[in-house]
Parts: structure tokens; sequence; C-alpha cells
């Protein structure tokens, strides 16, 4: 056969075949609502052409691999259970309404012979779903006609029952219940069978399987589509140690979608931060993971393979937290959390074994480098290939003198490349060169860095949340309503196009000060700024001054005062903090 083949078929032409549910998918879970919405969809048509000579309905499309004489459904479970349910709930009201009433080959479509590979004949049902006894035992009674209401319930048991239930209560409500309705009952059968269409698309392997899913789910990110990978890894391992693995790989995926992770992207940054592997796209990792059996050793040790995703997913949801793979805050990883960048992930699963100093170190080297390759727009194909080849060397890394070694010939090169390209986009920066979070960023950090200087590293300091939160403002020292000071302004044409955004023209202020001195002129200001307890804002008017050469002075001494302020102050200013920029993001 062709890699993928697909058509429409009936309902009909579908359960002549048998299909099973694996164990690694998804367990039932349609409501009510859904199974009244199928029903629906092919009643109401129903009602207006009984003969079904003009009208179709389509249900979806489903994706399956055969294995021997079964299809293994991939995609499109929930929908073929339920019709396989309805087809169950009709056979049963019609021997309801008449207990003679023939329906044998309303049967065939329930159940029937299965002939073995050793040519046995076994009489099965056409669906038999394998992700828990207890719903395969539902489903299996319902199809025979048992009593099943022995089955102790879980959340997809139960799920089955009502659909049941649900499909036998909309006849009743549809059709009267007596022998006058039979023939109804039995027209709306036909229409159900030869009338409802699904398209199936057979795949040649379960690596096309996930490619198909992806592109027609538009997302390959949802459980489905990650459990593929788990029947691939775990198809040889016997039923007692499918059970733990399927627990510890259920763990993982909670602890991915509790931190909002797109599992597939997870499984790409672990392969790149683990193994020797190039860049990889989301939609080969299955093939991946396929071609690569002996490297990952999911095969010969299941057990350590589904160990190690576990810690880097634990590992993975901390960093996303802005902690350390211990649970400890680190205060590089919240602050690239403002950069709205994913890439730096590969690195930090690449170094989870190093110490809790070496990885707070490398977590410093990380943001800046992250910071000034976004600022200067460096193309972020070319970051991805980088940070492969770091990944790496990484991994080799085992103490401080080797790190030190990596940061030295690495990261701090890679910066060197871009510092004419830093301070260029520093002397041009405007509020629109970049997103606000971005902007707020900046100033905090240039504010933080003063402080850091005059203070030390005190929990006042140390965070930016201390700097970016709804008590501090960005203060716009040329008002941004500036017909108030036009007038005092020496370029008053291009106060809003250029000076009022300018960075120089900006700084961080606390919000009860701000509220004061808003679209206010500069000698007013100049009172209110030194209120501030950030030193940056409380130098732009008045020179701080606690006593001689101490740290605060120090830290402040490179900061320019200004008398007045007018386009040539807001210039020096965005120099200035051009250069401190230079400063705090450590390049030079």
């Amino acid at each position: 056969m062709a890699a993928i083949e697909s058509r429409d078929y009936t309902l009909e032409e579908l359960f002549q075949d048998f299909y099973v549910v694996k164990a690694y998918q998804r367990e039932y879970v349609w409501e009510e609502k859904q199974v009244l919405e199928l029903l629906e969809d092919v009643y109401e048509p129903f009602l207006d052409n009984k003969s079904g000579t003009d009208w179709e309905c389509f249900i979806g499309s489903i994706i399956v691999c055969k294995s021997q004489e079964l299809y293994e459904l991939i995609d499109g479970q929930q929908r073929m259970t339920t019709a396989y349910l309805i087809l169950c709930a009709v056979r049963d009201f019609l021997q309801k309404l008449n207990p003679n009433e023939p329906v044998g080959k309303l049967e065939e479509f329930i159940t029937s012979y299965f002939v073995e590979q050793n040519g046995n004949e076994k009489f099965k049902e056409r669906i038999e779903l394998q992700y828990d006894e207890e719903s395969r035992n539902v489903l299996e009674k319902i199809a025979k006609k048992q009593n099943f209401e022995d089955i102790s319930d879980n959340s997809s048991v139960q799920r089955i029952k009502n659909a049941y239930q649900v499909a036998l209560t909309f006849l009743k409500d549809e059709f009267t219940e007596d022998e006058a309705a039979i023939q109804q009952v039995k027209l709306f059968f036909a229409r159900f069978i030869k009338n409802v269409r699904v398209v199936r698309v057979e795949t040649k392997s379960m690596s096309h399987a996930l490619k198909v899913f992806a592109t027609i789910n538009n997302r390959g990110v949802g459980l489905d589509a990650v459990d593929l990978l788990k029947n691939l890894m775990f198809i040889q391992i016997k039923d007692k140690d499918f059970e733990k693995l399927k627990n510890k790989w259920k763990e993982m995926l909670k602890i991915l979608y509790k931190s909002n992770e797109n599992p597939i992207r997870f499984l790409r940054y672990f392969i790149i931060s683990k193994y020797d592997s190039e860049r990889i796209r989301e939609d080969k990792i299955y093939e991946w993971f396929d071609k690569n059996k002996e490297k990952c050793g999911y095969e010969d040790k299941p057990f350590e393979f589904i160990d190690s995703l576990l810690k880097s997913a634990k590992a993975f949801a901390n960093f996303k937290e802005g902690n350390d793979m211990f649970g400890k805050m680190n205060r590089y990883l919240v602050n690239i959390s403002y950069l709205s960048t994913s890439q730096h992930f590969v690195l930090l699963l690449a170094a989870q074994h190093l110490s809790r100093e070496m990885f707070t170190e490398l977590c410093k080297h990380i943001e800046n480098f992250l910071f000034i390759y976004i600022i200067t727009q460096a193309r972020s194909s070319k970051l991805e290939i980088l940070f492969v080849e770091w990944a790496s060397k990484l991994r080799q890394i085992n103490d401080k003198q080797s790190l030190d070694k990596f940061i030295t010939e690495e990261i701090r090169t890679e910066k060197q490349k871009l510092c004419e390209k830093f301070l260029l986009a520093f002397r041009q920066l405007n509020e629109d060169s970049v997103r606000k979070k971005i902007m707020q960023y900046i100033l905090a950090k240039l504010t933080q860095y003063i402080d850091e200087l005059a203070y030390g590293e005190i929990e006042a300091h140390t965070y930016l949340k201390n700097y970016i939160n709804k008590n501090v403002e960005i203060e716009h020292i040329l008002p941004q309503n500036h017909e108030v000071v036009k007038s005092l302004f020496n370029k008053p044409e291009q106060i809003y196009k250029k000076y009022v955004k300018y960075l120089g023209n900006l700084t961080l202020i606390e919000k009860s000060i701000n509220t004061s001195i808003k679209n206010k002129p500069f000698e007013f200001k100049k009172n209110a700024y030194q209120k501030s307890k950030f030193l940056i804002t409380k130098s732009i008017a008045e020179r701080v001054n606690i006593g001689i050469n101490t740290a605060i002075d120090r830290a402040v001494k490179d900061l320019t005062i200004f008398d007045e302020w007018n386009s040539d102050s807001i210039e020096c200013r965005q120099e200035m903090l051009a250069q401190l920029a230079k400063k705090v993001w450590d390049i030079s």
C-alpha cells in the first residue's frame, strides 16, 4: 500500500472490520452533549427525508494503522466508540419493542467471527478497548447484551454506560414504544449505517500516523500524539512493567500540562539537551526516536529512560517557574521570563547536572546573552544552531574551571561579536523599538544595577519584581501630553516623533510620586525625583552624596545631573544609559 491511503466510508462499510484501541490511548471522554449532537446530526435530515436519497452526514475522520487483520485506532476512537454504542442501543431498543424482531445483520456490525493468523475462528466485538480492563469489560458486556451494572465505575466506564443510556433514551423519546414504531426505527438504523460517512485514513506505520494526526488536528500536541510516542518506546514491554511505565509517563505529562507546556516541544528540548543531535523539528520527533532506539536505550533500559525523562520534566517545570532544578528561586531565570523566549531551555536541561552555584553562574550569562541577541535583532535560527552546539559542550562540564572556560570561549566570544550592534541599538532605543514588557525589563535592569552597586545584593534589590509591579511606573520626563511644555522645549516640532519616546526620556518612579507630577514641566518634577528610592531617578536632577567615597557615591558617580530638560539633555542621557547598559549586560 501507499504510505497513506484515505477514502470515505459509510458506517456499514467501516463496521465490516475490527478495531482495537490500544493501552496508550486516551480513555473514553465523550459526555451526553457530544453523544446527542451526533444523534441529532443524523436524526434531523432523517426526518426530512427518511429514504435518504439526497443527503449524507459526515462526522469526521479516523486514523488507523493495520496490524495483522485488526485496525489500530490512532485517532477517532471517541466517535467510533459512540457510533458502536448507538448500534448497540438500536439493537436493544428494537428487541424491546419486539423480542422476536430479527436483528441478525445488525448484530454483525457489533460482534462477528474473526479469523486468527492460525486459521482459527474467534467470536469478538468490532471494537476492543485496551486502555483499561473495566472499560473493555463494560463495552464487551453491552455488545453481548449482558448485565454490566456490576462493573466497578471509573470515569471512562461511567461515560460509556452513560453514552449507551443517552442513545437508548433518545430512541425512546423520538419513537413511540410500540410495534408500529419498529419500521421507523429500522429506517433510522438504515440511514445511520448507509448515510453517515467517515473518512478513514490508513497509514502503513505509526510514524506516518503521527504525521497525519498532527496535520488533521492542526496541533500535533495533544495527548494522543504524545502517547503514540509512548507506544513506540514501550511496545515491547511486558504487561506488568507497562503499567508502571504508563504511570510514570502520566506523571511526566501531568507535570508538563500543569506548567502549560507542549509535551512534544519538551521532548524536542530533551533530545537536543541530552543527545548529540542536530536541529530537529517537532513533526520529526517520532521519526527521531524510532531511528535512535540504541542511543536512547528505551527498549533495553526502559525504566532508566523514563526516569531520565521524568527528571528532566521536573527540572523543566522548575525552570519555567523561575527556579533551579532544586526548586530554589533563580533570579536570572525569573529575569529571562520577561524576555518571552524559550530556546534557552535546551541549555538549562543540558546543564541540570551542575552544582547550584555553577548553574546560577551559567544562568546569569545566558540571561545577558539572550537579551543582547534580542535587542540586536540577531537571527533566531542562528541562535538555535548555536545552542545545539553549546548543549553538547555543557553536558561535558563537571567543574568550575571547565564552566569558566566555556563562558569565556563560547558565550563571551559570541557577545563580543554583537558589541557594536548592541551599543547602536541602545543609542537609538525608544518605546517603538521594543514591546512594553521589554522596555520595563530594560529600565528595571538599569535601575537595579545602580541600586545593587550602592546597597549590595539585598532582597529589596535582587529581584526585578521590586522594579516591575503595579506600584512602579514608567515616567516620561518630557511629558507624553507635551502640549503643556511645548513652548519650553527647544525642538518642539520633534517632541512626539522623537524625544518623548527616547530611552533617555524614560525612568522608573513610584506610582505614588508619578501621580502628582504627570504632565508637569521639568522644574516642577525635579523635587519629586529626589523623593524616589531609585538612585538612577533620584540622580536626574541632584547629585546623591552620602559621605566620602561610599558605595553609594561610587555607584552614582557616572550618572549625569541635569539642570534643564531639552533635546541635548535627552540625547546626553541616552548615551549615558547606553554606556551603562554595556556594564549591566556585561558586554564590551
